[in-house]
């Protein structure tokens, strides 16, 4: 603990840093969801050829050549995503939106099995609004496949930068 208060700074720096890129982000949504689409694109492809190389490292395997189909088809998904993003944009969005509505009713069935316990309200107001804005997302696609992806990155980095931040000043006052 005591490198990590030595370090505030860098906590405090980053955390700006990350803020910064998020209100960035939020001044051109649909850039962001264009990067976001490109990053995802790139690690799909990227994972892709490392699991195709470990498959030709293992011929002897009896399962290389589905190693090697699946990482091809990997890389096929990530190539795909790079060369037609807004494609890529639209199906990640409705993805998206169905997991948040499906992320939403499974926590309103668990607060209603946890009525008992003392916080069950808690778990019921997390579901309610993670369904509602799955809802949400869902009665917007298609057309908020152009910018969603990017307000949920600028969200998340401004929320890091902001820990980053808080962090930071905590460890500098202990």
């Amino acid at each position: 603990m005591s490198e990590a208060r030595a370090k505030w700074g860098w906590f405090v720096a980053l955390g700006i840093l990350f803020a910064c890129l998020g209100f960035g982000a939020v001044s051109d949504l649909l850039l962001a969801t264009v990067a976001t689409i490109f990053y995802i694109g790139a690690l799909i492809t990227v994972a892709g050829v490392f699991q195709i190389i470990h498959a030709l490292g293992v011929k002897s395997w009896r399962g290389f050549l589905l190693w090697g189909l699946g990482g091809l088809f990997y890389a096929a998904a990530g190539t795909t995503i790079i060369l037609d993003p807004a494609i890529a944009s639209l199906a990640l969005t409705l993805v998206l939106a169905v997991f948040t509505v499906a992320s939403g009713f499974m926590r309103l069935l668990l607060s209603f099995k946890a009525r008992r316990d003392r916080s069950w309200g808690w778990l019921f107001a997390s579901g309610l609004l993670t369904a509602i804005a799955g809802l949400a997302f869902l009665l917007g696609w298609p057309l908020n496949s152009l910018w969603l992806l990017g307000l949920l990155l600028s969200i998340d980095l401004i929320f890091q930068g902001c820990t980053l931040i808080g962090l930071g000043l905590q460890l500098r006052n202990t």
